[in-house]
């Protein structure tokens, strides 16, 4: 990453274009251990400094897994603040995850053959 004008790291285009290609999954991936509603999920992609993304990027692409029938919701009162709204994993989600799982490994071998010396 490099720095913006402030100082703040900004992705280059390979890292942004990479991670648009596997948030889905990675979304995916975290709700297989359970319900969780949109606040927990950026916290715990941005605890991996590349999987880093906003608001205005998770909602989105929560409201198509929803649409698309991967993922369904339920609110939940908080014990602070307004309802939440969690996200869980449907049938159709955890087989879209089987099949990534089952393709990354020979995906990222594919491309490492190609840009390892």
């Amino acid at each position: 990453m490099e720095p913006d004008i402030t100082g703040k790291p900004v992705a280059g285009k390979a890292e942004s274009q990479l991670r648009k290609g596997v948030l889905e999954y990675c979304v995916l991936a975290i709700l297989r251990d359970g319900p969780r509603y949109g606040v927990e999920l950026l916290e715990t992609l941005g605890a991996v400094h590349v999987m880093v993304t906003s608001q205005g990027t998770i909602y989105p692409l929560l409201s198509r897994l929803r649409r698309d029938g991967l993922v369904e919701t339920h609110w939940e009162e908080s014990p602070s603040g307004p309802p939440r709204r969690y996200y869980e994993l449907t049938p159709s989600g955890h087989t879209a995850l089987k099949e990534f799982t089952a393709i990354w490994p020979h995906f990222r071998d594919a491309v490492d053959h190609f840009i390892t010396d």
